[in-house]
């Protein structure tokens, strides 16, 4: 049985998940080491700032770790996120982000859970609601427009973002959509995370009106018997209020909290 203990699978979380590096590294995206810190960029609109552990860096250190990715982004003119974890140190790397122009955006819980109990489930739809793998650029842009009309913002990155990705590797992430007729209500997508037994589960925004009749859940269970079909273990996600106790109520556990911080030029 796997053991669900909060801090051995935020271990399993740390040792096995960050940095958080593509793998294969899709074609225009580049990897770039700072001392501890990793830079990608070219898998979304701004870049996007990593790491397992600052290795201990602290006061002026740190600072100028951070002033140096500041310095990086304001001459490229591109916005960056830094991905800050709550067990994350030192204490007051969230203070210094700010005071270095790094604004703070929605808070998300990180859960893990086992594998194998939602791969032993069958997904529940609502009738007239269908799931359905996809690849084509086509319906990566259905997603786009159906997340736009949830988030009302632009999501255009994600068509580029998850194309990339396919095209890299198409054993590496499976791309689901919920439909119901020509409608795409929900989707949600799993990488495989190579070496590793993990798999990641993001994605889910579901339209307004097809909300609270199990179709997040479906999607859940669905991606977790596709995790379990390669021999993975774990299941990870970084979740919102809203689903984080849909996720506890299916065998998550929170492990940690994360923040993006993120500096716009």
């Amino acid at each position: 049985m796997t053991d669900l203990d909060p801090r051995v699978l935020r271990d399993a979380y740390d040792s096995q998940l960050r940095p958080e590096i593509p793998d294969p590294v899709p074609a225009g995206v580049t990897v770039e080491r700072d001392g501890p810190l990793v830079r990608i960029l070219g898998l979304d609109l701004g870049g996007f700032l990593t790491y397992r552990t600052l290795d201990g860096l602290a006061g002026p250190e740190l600072d100028a770790l951070i002033a140096r990715q500041v310095e990086y982004f304001r001459q490229r003119g591109q916005s960056t996120e830094w991905k800050l974890n709550a067990h994350d140190e030192p204490a007051d790397l969230a203070d210094r982000l700010r005071a270095a122009g790094f604004v703070p955006e929605d808070r998300e819980t990180v859960l893990v859970g086992p594998v194998a109990p939602l791969a032993g489930a069958v997904p529940v739809l609502p009738e007239g609601v269908r799931l359905r793998e996809v690849t084509a650029r086509e319906d990566l842009e259905r997603i786009a427009a159906m997340e736009e009309e949830v988030w009302r913002s632009d999501r255009s990155h994600l068509v580029t973002g998850l194309a990339k990705e396919i095209s890299a590797d198409p054993q590496s992430i499976t791309v689901v959509v919920a439909e119901a007729d020509d409608t795409v209500v929900s989707a949600g997508w799993v990488r495989y995370v190579a070496n590793t037994g993990f798999a990641g589960l993001w994605g889910g925004s579901t339209l307004e009106r097809w909300r609270h009749q199990g179709i997040y859940r479906a999607l859940v269970t669905y991606r977790a018997r596709l995790a379990d079909q390669r021999g993975k273990t774990l299941l990870q996600v970084d979740a919102s209020e809203d689903s984080r106790p849909i996720l506890e109520r299916l065998g998550f556990v929170p492990v940690t909290t994360t923040t993006p911080y993120v500096y716009t030029p």
